[in-house]
């Protein structure tokens, strides 16, 4: 390709009207505490009125905390200083509290979840940075904005869509800010894509065809760590597939309206350990009679900093890292297959599978001026903290615009540096730089942003199990809508298309 000079009925709505008592839709309907994009990135400004460096506490010391422990700690440390180090577990506080030691000669205080609001108390932060698992990220982020503190939170924001109204009700009557990090969107290619969508090129966009792929190294990872279990990250739907629908909300700059999707597990089984030539399944992959014959496994001894950050500390909470990927408490699907409505007209199928050859995605959206296609090649890559960035692979990564009855061309791809896409980086600065210059293309999402990029997994999820559409707005109604950049809209002419 040449480049040019470029989803019973009973069930669900059982559930359902038992949790819609929630709120009430007036209650949610009020904007006056909502936070647009530019007083967000305002209010996240890097020092307070006084002057003084801005106050951290960190809850959630795991793989990910590592991230925001250096920014604050060394990267953007002339105007931010950590003042606490919160969580379950002692040996893991311990072993961060060392880290911060080494890195900028300063001793963070720790405390154990059960100390979290004497934390607050006596260390007084003005932002409380949430990196535990999903399904306590609502715990600590109301509790933070009830004790007066800011939050900014790793995605997905929460895990279903009781935790995520008792959110957006704490926010409303506390005032208090929540930033919710979408890394995906700062990646310089993702970025490229809504530069070109917002451009015009293939006017305004009529559906939207989205596959991701994740390989047998980073898909699997999702099948023997706490995300395995539903109730710890709603599944693949919420924790991973959250990025993925942020971003066509973002890109489209809509919010899902109908969801209807089918899932299951079919390769992370039992019977997939028989026939790939195993035995059985087994615990964890430390104590796992078949290892040696197994490539599935995971070797925490032999990784320093998964030893040091998990096999070392498994003594104070029985966490293992290394479970099983065939063993059947497993309750997450592996393959699953969704249509989405937006509030504009656009629909979207989309899949997600995690077991295949090549990790990455690929989406097209089709307009009515012609069609734009995005492929990115990742490898997954097991970081010294334990977590899981991605590296792009150059020659499997492209952006194809196809006009109408025109030749297709590839316009030469925005790069960047650094883990997924090169989006960390650029987010860390947006979080925490004290000049930061006006961004058109409003990548800042809070509470608004982060509600809706999980309610269509959610939605999902009921749709696995009633296999009828489900109503977003029956899950949390009356959500204000995201500050998003204006669109090609869908009622302007249309330039009539060459003859064939």
């Amino acid at each position: 390709m040449k480049k040019k000079s470029r989803e019973s009925d009973r069930v669900l709505e059982s559930t359902l009207l038992k949790r819609r008592e929630f709120i009430s839709v007036g209650a949610l309907a009020g904007t006056g505490m909502l936070l647009g994009a530019s007083a967000l990135a305002e209010s996240f400004n890097v020092t307070t009125v006084d002057g003084r460096k801005k106050r951290y506490a960190l809850v959630g010391v795991g793989g990910r905390s590592g991230m925001y422990r250096q920014a604050i700690l060394k990267d953007y440390a002339a105007h931010h200083e950590m003042v606490g180090f919160c969580d379950l577990n002692l040996g893991r506080l311990k072993l961060a509290q060392s880290k911060a030691q080494k890195m900028a000669g300063v001793t963070v205080p720790i405390y154990e979840a059960k100390d979290f609001d004497r934390m607050i108390g006596e260390q007084k932060p003005d932002i409380v940075i949430v990196t535990t698992k999903d399904a306590t990220h609502n715990q600590y982020i109301i509790r933070a904005m009830e004790l007066g503190c800011d939050v900014i939170t790793e995605k997905p924001m929460t895990t279903d869509e009781v935790k995520c109204r008792a959110i957006l009700e704490t926010q409303r009557t506390t005032g208090r800010r929540c930033r919710v990090t979408f890394n995906y969107r700062y990646s310089p290619h993702r970025t490229q894509v809504k530069e070109l969508l917002m451009s015009g090129v293939i006017g305004d966009v009529l559906s939207v065809d989205f596959h991701w792929l994740l390989d047998t190294h980073h898909g699997t990872d999702y099948f023997r760590r706490w995300h395995s279990n539903k109730a710890n990250s709603g599944g693949l739907m919420v924790h991973k597939a959250t990025h993925h629908f942020d971003l066509v909300n973002w890109w489209l700059s809509a919010v899902p309206v109908s969801v209807m999707a089918t899932g299951k597990r079919e390769f992370y089984t039992p019977k997939m350990a028989q026939r790939l030539g195993l035995e059985s399944h087994h615990e964890r992959c430390h104590t796992c009679p078949e290892k040696a014959k197994c490539t599935f496994r995971l070797d925490l001894a032999a990784d320093p900093g998964l030893k040091e950050l998990y096999l070392d500390q498994e003594s104070y909470d029985g966490y293992f890292r290394d479970r099983c990927v065939f063993r059947p408490d497993i309750d997450i699907e592996d393959t699953m297959n969704v249509q989405v409505r937006y509030n504009t007209g656009v629909t979207m199928a989309y899949s997600l599978n995690a077991f295949n050859a090549w990790e990455g995605y690929h989406i097209s959206f089709n307009g009515t001026k012609g069609r734009l296609e995005h492929k990115e090649e990742e490898k997954a890559y097991l970081s010294k903290d334990g977590s899981l960035p991605h590296a792009v692979k150059a020659d499997g990564t492209y952006i194809r615009i196809y006009p109408m009855r025109a030749p297709a061309y590839e316009p030469e791809i925005w790069k960047g540096q650094g883990s997924h896409g090169g989006g960390d980086n650029v987010m860390l600065d947006d979080l925490f730089l004290p000049e930061k210059p006006l961004d058109k293309y409003l990548r800042a999402s809070d509470q608004r942003g982060g509600a809706y990029s999980i309610l269509t997994g959610i939605a999902a999820n009921y749709s696995f199990i009633s296999g009828k559409a489900v109503e977003i707005a029956d899950l949390v109604p009356a959500i204000p809508l995201p500050d998003y950049p204006l669109m090609p809209p869908h009622d302007v002419p249309v330039p009539m298309p060459p003859d064939a």
